[in-house]
């Protein structure tokens, strides 16, 4: 977004785009709804949600460690052991990740409950638990601080890592997408709109230094973790790799009942 943010274009792209920020899985909804034309999703809601076209050129991905999305749960209780999972409702798609990879851990009986993003509240409830975003930077900064307060050894497991390790696909939890309505031929939504979004991720990753200072400033993360997530940990080209792990998800996913069937449409 940083050209939506910053000068010297974000004046002028104020006068084509209304920008609204809310929860992953709240822009699903209101692209669903009609309500946004484009919307940067989660992609289990391209399953949910027929009709929505995938915009080429960006995604949030990982194609190893990420650090934001993790799976926690006590040492002393092995995977195949846990039997509720606590999961954050901010991102449906990580949950839908968090379920095959239980499967494929051999534990597909496990009950996923939404609760908010708070570890010691979610362990308290369930075996395990599931953060994403800022909780799990906190969670992963704070894990030495946990252990000496709780003394009760818990297990990180980096969900993207985990699922390269299982799949050999790249990890993709969001794409920009359009509604169906604004994609037919001459309507806003043209090439036009891929390339400005295109343009601003790649003039972002130009000014990672001024990110870092204006990101360290809002989360009690230090300035190092912030720029090895930003440079090493996220993926921002949504390139062949990231397709073929959209369509191995999107299968596994089917195959277990976790989504409905889906076709990439771009």
């Amino acid at each position: 977004m940083w050209d939506f943010e910053h000068p010297p274009l974000d004046a002028e792209l104020a006068e084509r785009y209304s920008i609204d920020r809310m929860k992953p899985s709240e822009c699903a909804d209101r692209l669903a709804a009609g309500t946004a034309d484009i919307g940067l999703i989660p992609i289990a809601a391209l399953a949910t949600a027929p009709g929505l076209h995938v915009l080429p050129g960006c995604t949030i991905a990982a194609k190893g460690r990420v650090r934001s999305l993790l799976l926690v749960h006590r040492a002393a209780q092995p995977i195949a052991a846990v039997r509720t999972v606590a999961a954050d409702v901010a991102s449906r798609t990580t949950v839908a990740y968090a379920r095959l990879l239980m499967r494929l851990w051999g534990n597909a009986e496990a009950a996923f409950q939404p609760m908010s993003a708070d570890l010691d509240a979610m362990l308290a409830r369930a075996d395990a638990a599931v953060l994403i975003g800022d909780p799990a930077l906190l969670a992963l900064e704070e894990r030495n601080n946990r252990l000496e307060r709780t003394e009760e050894e818990l297990v990180y497991l980096d969900l993207a890592e985990e699922w390269r390790k299982a799949t050999g696909l790249a990890f993709v939890s969001a794409v920009w997408a359009a509604a169906p309505d604004t994609t037919s031929l001459g309507s806003p939504l043209d090439e036009g709109v891929a390339k400005d979004l295109i343009a601003s991720r790649d003039h972002g990753l130009k000014n990672i230094d001024a990110l870092v200072a204006e990101w360290s400033g809002r989360i009690p993360i230090p300035e190092k973790t912030i720029r090895t997530y930003l440079t090493e940990n996220i993926h921002y080209v949504l390139d062949e790799e990231c397709v073929e792990g959209m369509h191995g998800f999107f299968r596994m996913a089917a195959e277990a009942r976790i989504l409905p069937e889906y076709k990439l449409s771009f």
